[in-house]
């Protein structure tokens, strides 16, 4: 996927950014990186610093948490047009889970710096993403 109108109607898809429009879509496609994982490749690792947000393209994704007794559980199963890493859009934070390709993945990364600078031409896109993070963080908090 190498045009920016295929991440545009891609994107669209992806729950997060259901309230934006095309042109703001574009601002966002123009700065997705594409990347390739191997199956049993780690993606991001829980405690360590983020550096963006992703989007499953292709392939499936593992979310695994690891407690405090060093157990550790999947508490999700990722695939094309689920996302993880949004936290890390905000802050500089450590990742609150690891997730590993399950098989071959392709994912779509919008670094945080990147999303600043789009939100910095485009600011009413910020209210519109954290309305939708913010019903996220409720249905998650319902499950728990």
């Amino acid at each position: 996927m190498t045009s920016v109108d295929e991440i545009v109607k891609f994107l669209f898809n992806v729950p997060l950014f259901k309230a934006l429009n095309r042109r703001q879509l574009e601002l966002l496609a123009k700065r997705v990186v594409n990347r390739e994982y191997a199956g049993g490749a780690t993606i991001v690792t829980q405690g360590k610093g983020g550096e963006g947000f992703f989007i499953v393209f292709s392939g499936k994704v593992d979310v695994v948490r690891e407690r405090a007794d060093g157990s550790k559980s999947i508490v999700n199963q990722l695939a094309g047009g689920d996302f993880f890493g949004e936290l890390a859009l905000l802050d500089d934070g450590p990742r609150t889970a690891t997730c590993v390709a399950v098989d071959p993945t392709v994912c779509l990364v919008l670094p945080r710096w990147d999303f600043l600078a789009v939100l910095k031409e485009e600011p009413e896109m910020a209210v519109m993403i954290l309305e939708e993070m913010a019903k996220r963080f409720r249905a998650a908090l319902d499950v728990l």
